[in-house]
């Protein structure tokens, strides 16, 4: 009787195992990534280059996938927000941050943050930015030594803008005061289009403008550029020196548009959606919206985006400490 039992359970454990096997592979044949509409989380507000471009990689995506691609824009307390929702959402590669360098800049600024970066999975980098040195033309000054050399004549008289306390411009600013050993006044706006005003006007001496801004001027007449922060010169303007070939090392962070997942994300899923989105930047029709708002397209896999937001958060801690920038 015993030995009949036996021999019965041994003829079923084959099918029991098939069957399981065959659950298991019919559950992911049913549900495979992408199933469902994604969110894209922009966490500022609609119109301006984070939304504009989550939008163009959104349609593409969703051409591509089949699937619904919806942006939302969550703005509010600098990005952090909007950070947050993505950083506190399931690991499923639903929902989507199109993120900015502020994401790597805010542990740096402020002491309350609701969620640590490493609670978010780098996706892909989208494109870089960077910040060009310009002056009026009316200084007469048509090098970054020429200026140095002027600031140091006068310490105290010149001042210098940037697009916002504690924004990329500003640390950049307080950098190159600190690496050329100069006393010029930082002068703050809200956004780079007062900025450029107030430049091309004449009530800065110097500024510190966001190439996506400063794209529709770096011919006018009414302006030098200098320089141009970042690792490379800027495709747009290959007779720019760079900070560096200027002689002031230390302002070669780029900044970058990137896209981020909750970092419980499987794997596969971070690499299937880093590899479309990566395809979708380097397509010529993206490239060219790209090339045409003044940003330097990348479209990087995760792997190679990871250590870019390792290396930067790393920069602008040691920036923001140094020259004492800080938002509490």
């Amino acid at each position: 009787m015993a030995f009949t039992r036996r021999k019965t359970l041994t003829q079923w454990l084959p099918l029991i195992a098939l069957a399981a096997a065959c659950g298991a592979g019919g559950v992911q044949a049913q549900d495979p990534y992408p199933s469902k509409p994604i969110r894209v989380i922009v966490p500022y507000p609609a119109g301006g280059g984070t939304d504009t471009i989550a939008r163009l990689i959104g349609v593409q995506l969703s051409q591509r996938w089949g699937q619904p691609v919806v942006v939302e824009n969550k703005p509010g307390a600098s990005g952090m927000l909007g950070n947050d929702i993505v950083a506190k959402a399931p690991g499923d590669g639903y929902t989507v941050l199109m993120g900015i360098t502020a994401v790597v800049q805010i542990p740096a600024l402020y002491k309350k943050v609701p969620y640590k970066l490493g609670d978010l999975a780098p996706v892909s980098q989208i494109a870089k930015s960077a910040d060009l040195l310009m002056v009026p033309r009316s200084t007469g000054v048509t090098t970054l030594q020429q200026f140095v050399d002027k600031a140091k004549a006068a310490p105290g008289t010149l001042n210098y803008g940037s697009y916002g306390n504690a924004t990329s411009s500003h640390m950049n600013g307080e950098r190159f005061k600190q690496k050329a050993g100069i006393d010029i006044a930082h002068i703050p706006y809200q956004g780079s289009g007062p900025e450029v005003a107030a430049l091309l006007g004449g009530q800065l001496t110097l500024a510190f403008v966001d190439a996506t801004a400063a794209y529709p001027h770096i011919k006018s007449d009414k302006v030098n550029i200098l320089a141009v922060t970042g690792s490379q010169r800027h495709p747009a303007l290959p007779q720019v020196p760079t900070m560096t070939e200027s002689g002031y090392p230390g302002l070669e962070a780029n900044g970058w548009f990137g896209m981020f997942v909750p970092a419980a994300t499987p794997k596969a899923i971070v690499d299937k959606l880093g590899a479309e989105v990566a395809a979708i930047v380097k397509s010529p029709e993206l490239h060219k919206r790209l090339t045409d708002m003044g940003l330097i397209a990348v479209g990087s896999q995760p792997d190679e985006f990871k250590p870019v937001v390792e290396k930067d958060a790393a920069h602008w801690k040691a920036v923001a400490e140094a020259a004492k920038i800080s938002m509490d």
